[in-house]
């Protein structure tokens, strides 16, 4: 299990060294935010998604998933929000972005 992801095992070393230098390293707590109050426009890298199932599952059909960078095009400031990722424009509503933990790259 990976310190920063627990219950998941890091893919390089397979969980057997503590201080894999290929472990993600967590976020600042303080710079990790939802897409919905991400201000400005620029890249930022996918931290958590939070949400049920559902959700999590129709996020991980458009690709966007923890560890992943997006370009947030259009900040929602409470409605509709675009994001550039894997090539293709994006439009989430607002419920959605409040629930992508991001942080600036």
């Amino acid at each position: 299990m990976t310190k920063n992801h627990p219950g998941q095992v890091c893919t390089h070393c397979g969980g057997k060294h503590q201080s894999c230098v290929f472990r993600e390293k967590a976020p600042d707590a303080e710079n990790v935010l939802p897409l919905s109050r991400a201000s400005g426009y620029g890249r930022v890298k996918v931290c958590r998604i939070s949400g049920d199932r559902r959700l999590c599952a129709h996020m991980a059909d458009l690709g966007i998933l923890p560890g992943r960078e997006m370009e947030l095009l259009c900040a929602g400031g409470g409605h509709n929000c675009m994001v550039r990722i894997n090539g293709g424009t994006i439009s989430l509503d607002s419920l959605t972005t409040a629930n992508i933990l991001v942080s600036p790259v």
